[in-house]
């Protein structure tokens, strides 16, 4: 993972303000002869308790303080990704759809406001399935939205999510992830093509394994020549404790443990190499890079 900072900077960055669409585009990069547009799913509501459960609280609160982020609640951006160039129209997860919450599933509108509908996505890849990176690829009937699309998924990922014994061992909490993941993986089974770690699924779109939150979580890493863009999904949640204290264990990864060894992994090696990143559930447009700091990292957008 190599680029060079003044290749990012010259790389068209932009924020939804400079697109003009203000709450359905955030962001957008160049990539060679690609483009990478991300779009707005709408956000989510939850508890704190999602992220900071068993946190030391001394040290948590001036962290949440600095960064202006409730103890209570978290209300988390949903940042899809879209590529296109090359022949290709690639849609990296499907959003939430209209039966997770009712905050999120608007990516609809921001494809369409780039004008692209469901028919035009070539390939949908999922980092993991989780109701708001999967729930949306079906539609209101429950049949396949994405008709014309490929549909990739790790092999580790979906073996845990179509396995029968996963909803009983997922937890309670978790209970309806499951039931759900199984019901719409198995409409699209037909659609679907599996892949594993370090493979290229399509040219220029590289897999890497990224476990903890799920079992077979998976981050892309696109690339056009010198230019690229690591997408992340939710190996780094969000854009304040998993950053600040990326060793703390944190309740939303399904392994704790696991999760804050691919985050740490992750993030330093995306600070050696001066990478941007997409973050599904980090704020400022989800497009920008991480920074070391003095006691731990940071997120920062570049325009």
């Amino acid at each position: 993972m190599q680029i060079d900072r003044r290749a990012f900077l010259a790389q068209g960055f932009a924020t939804s303000v400079l697109l003009g669409f203000p709450g359905l585009l955030h962001a957008q990069m160049t990539l060679g002869q690609m483009t990478l547009d991300v779009v707005s799913d709408g956000h989510l509501v939850l508890p704190g308790s999602f992220a900071f459960n068993d946190m030391p609280k001394d040290e948590l609160m001036p962290i949440l303080e600095r960064m202006n982020q409730p103890f209570d609640q978290l209300t988390p951006p949903c940042n899809l990704s879209l590529l296109r160039g090359n022949g290709r129209v690639v849609l990296f997860d499907a959003g939430s759809g209209s039966e997770f919450m009712p905050t999120a599933g608007k990516s609809l509108a921001a494809l369409e406001a780039l004008g692209v509908s469901p028919d035009d996505i070539t390939d949908l890849i999922f980092t993991h399935g989780h109701p708001d990176h999967l729930w949306g690829v079906l539609d209101d009937f429950g049949d396949p939205l994405f008709t014309n699309a490929t549909h990739y998924m790790g092999q580790a990922e979906w073996d845990y999510w179509t396995d029968p014994n996963t909803v009983s061992t997922i937890g309670n909490a978790r209970q309806a992830f499951a039931v759900g993941a199984e019901r719409r993986l198995q409409v699209i089974a037909e659609q679907t093509t599996f892949f594993s770690d370090a493979e290229e699924i399509l040219p220029g779109v590289g897999a890497r394994i990224t476990p903890g939150h799920t079992p077979g979580h998976m981050s892309f890493e696109v690339r056009d020549g010198n230019s690229a863009v690591m997408i992340v999904g939710d190996s780094i949640g969000n854009d304040h404790i998993a950053l600040a204290r990326p060793d703390w264990l944190s309740p939303a990864d399904q392994d704790p443990i696991l999760g804050a060894q691919t985050r740490v992994g992750l993030i330093n090696d995306l600070v050696a190499a001066q990478m941007p990143i997409v973050g599904f559930h980090l704020g400022q447009g989800g497009l920008g890079r991480i920074e070391k700091t003095d006691d731990g990292f940071s997120f920062r957008t570049e325009v």
